[in-house]
């Protein structure tokens, strides 16, 4: 009888609308080193931690009980919230599930499914969602949809992606796939049914991709927003393999065709904002927007937590309270400056965000970095897209250059007056068996604490100059660039199709000719369009860290060897192929850059490249700008291998 009653009141509680948070990224790995020490929904952004701005949303959405799962560094996680304004808002109930053995997202949703804390349909998110999405007519959507078939269990937010003032031509480049295409431009593809928006197809890549009567796009961005019936819960009971929420979750759902269960879409308002924070770059582009007030309510000037609004001037400069700067000081545009922070006589701040307790000195040059809270930078400083964390010490005169991200406590000694682009330095040693060929130790000058380690933190398009404007070679000086970024998507769209229908190469080499003489592009044009086509694909394969994509890579080029050798088979095809590695690794395929040398010498081995061309471009380097010669730094011990060869087979 006692039993009975026990059942009877869970029956009729009712807690409102339900969300689970997940406070950790349990697949990912681009945040290393800094997620070791801490968890990735306590990094600041702007002027708030990421979790902030998800809970604010949940509870400006209604929803009334938050359930925050937390697994690695859930101590942190628990501290954070113990003292934070979250744990006494009326109406909005925020509860901790731990547990630190918890080692993917199958694991996690498992938890919350043991614990019997979910009552309802429920919203499922991540801790680093920024977003000022109206939930309301997604909730209802979902609700009626439910009503009238119960094998609709959930219903994922998905997006445009919003054009960004920082975009180059070819990131704001979006495509539509109908069933006659068989062509992607992106790693995402979604089948979606016109009429009811149920989702047909989900995957990463199009390897598999089979056309029904449904559109396909890839201009849609999944927005990691998901509202749930309580089932999903149970499907993940025992999963503990499905890793990634994205790739794993949603993609499982819909294998799972014995149940018959179904996934819709709700697709926000183009005037609504929602964005993930899952790399440095989507760090760096939410950041901006915020600054920019595309994420209003949850700006800097508006207070949705305890904390202080910010003061707002004019150029989106925002300032904190007893800020001290210099009036030979200059702050730019796109700039936030935390509380208590000073900055000296004639620096230059711009692009870029500082925290509280900063104490910049003097003829210091900041430009599109993020600067955390109780950093110290000393006289003559020069940072450059730079991603500096709490407690660092950058003693006088040391440059960063693009891309370095110091970890905690890091001090980086004025006898080092440089940091090479592309690395990163913490005190958290990375054990070097665990990827050799792509880590170092090195000092980081007298008086320095750090450990130096090469990265994969993207960094901005250096000017770089095509091959033949470099070489004075005025061949290709008439074609229109236009036609230039056409043809080179053309054949990428070619490439793509060839991967998934294996044409024969002669096939393949008609289409590749046609496309050539349509836009009266050179052999040099080309060579770079197919390299860099041929190049892309070893990103269509999920991979989690460097090595996984370097493994890619050589996958790539041992399988398109034949096609590359086609193309790229003299000194200037080969020139204009390197040019053109270089240009995307600083622009449309960054998470190459970091393994620009160890992919120079595949291609070496593979003989895609010869020494001649390689020296060649290096020497071509001589005298340019630091900007332009980024990549040649890095590639430095190879070229010095190769001239030492040189001079051997000279002698010999």
């Amino acid at each position: 009888m006692g039993n009975k009653k026990h059942d009877a009141d869970e029956a009729e509680y009712d807690p409102g609308l339900q969300a689970v948070l997940l406070a950790d990224d349990l697949a990912a790995e681009k945040f290393q080193p800094i997620s070791l020490e801490r968890p990735k929904v306590l990094f600041p952004l702007v002027h708030n931690p990421m979790i902030d701005y998800t809970l604010a949303w949940l509870r400006s959405s209604h929803v009334k009980q938050v359930h925050v799962v937390c697994c690695a560094h859930s101590k942190q996680v628990i501290d954070y919230l113990k003292k934070s304004y979250w744990l006494s808002v009326p109406e909005f109930t925020v509860k901790i599930l731990e547990n630190r053995g918890c080692a993917s997202v199958g694991d996690a949703l498992g938890l919350v499914y043991k614990s019997k804390v979910i009552h309802g349909d429920f919203v499922l998110v991540t801790g680093d969602i920024v977003t000022n999405m109206i939930l309301t007519n997604a909730l209802k959507e979902h609700i009626d949809r439910k009503k009238m078939d119960s094998n609709a269990i959930m219903t994922m937010v998905i997006k445009k992606p919003k054009p960004s003032s920082s975009s180059t031509i070819k990131d704001k480049l979006v495509m539509a796939i109908d069933r006659n295409n068989k062509t992607s431009k992106d790693g995402l593809v979604m089948g979606i049914d016109r009429n009811t928006k149920q989702i047909m197809y989900y995957d990463m890549n199009s390897d598999t991709l089979y056309f029904f009567a449904f559109e396909v796009h890839n201009d849609k961005e999944d927005c990691c927003i998901y509202i749930c019936s309580p089932v999903v819960l149970n499907l993940f009971a025992d999963k503990s393999d499905y890793q990634h929420l994205q790739h794993h979750l949603v993609k499982g759902l819909l294998d799972d065709n014995l149940k018959g269960y179904k996934l819709f879409t709700y697709e926000i308002h183009p005037s609504r904002y929602a964005a993930r924070v899952d790399d440095l770059k989507s760090y760096d582009t939410i950041s901006k927007d915020v600054i920019q007030r595309w994420t209003y309510p949850f700006v800097p000037d508006v207070q949705f937590t305890r904390k202080r609004a910010i003061k707002q001037e004019s150029d989106w400069i925002f300032k904190g309270s007893d800020v001290q700067i210099s009036s030979s000081a200059h702050v730019g545009p796109d700039t936030y400056v935390g509380n208590g922070t000073s900055i000296g006589d004639f620096s230059k701040i711009s692009n870029s965000v500082i925290g509280k307790g900063c104490c910049i000195g003097s003829n210091i040059k900041i430009e599109n970095s993020y600067i955390w809270d109780n950093v110290t930078i000393q006289n003559g400083c020069h940072l450059n897209n730079a991603f500096v964390c709490d407690g660092v010490v950058i003693k006088s005169g040391v440059v960063l250059e693009p891309g370095v991200v110091l970890s905690f406590k890091v001090v980086v000694g004025a006898k080092s007056p440089i940091i090479p682009a592309y690395s990163e330095v913490s005190l958290h040693h990375q054990d070097s068996d665990e990827e050799p060929e792509l880590t170092s130790r090195s000092s980081v000058g007298v008086s320095g604490v750090g450990y130096h380690i090469w990265s994969d933190t993207p960094m901005p398009k250096p000017e770089v100059l095509p091959a033949a404007e470099i070489r004075g070679d005025d061949e290709t000086s008439d074609l229109d660039n236009d036609d230039v970024f056409v043809f080179d998507i053309e054949v990428e769209e070619t490439i793509l199709r060839e991967a998934l229908e294996s044409e024969a190469l002669d096939d393949f080499k008609t289409e590749v000719t046609a496309l050539r003489l349509s836009y009266s592009m050179t052999p040099l044009n080309c060579a770079g369009a197919v390299f860099s086509s041929v190049m892309k694909l070893a990103l269509q394969t999920p991979y989690g860290t460097k090595a996984q994509l370097l493994k890619n890579v050589v996958s790539i080029i041992t399988t398109w060897r034949d096609v590359l050798q086609h193309y790229i088979h003299n000194t200037d095809e080969q020139f204009e192929s390197i040019m053109k590695f270089e240009e995307m690794c600083s622009d449309s395929a960054r998470d190459f850059a970091p393994l620009f040398e160890h992919i120079l010498h595949e291609l070496y081995e593979k003989d895609i490249l010869d020494e001649e061309a390689i020296l060649l471009w290096a020497s071509e380097k001589d005298g340019a700008d630091a900007s332009d010669k980024v990549f040649v730094n890095m590639a430095q011990n190879f070229i010095k291998w190769l001239k030492e060869a040189e001079v051997e087979d000279e002698e010999e």
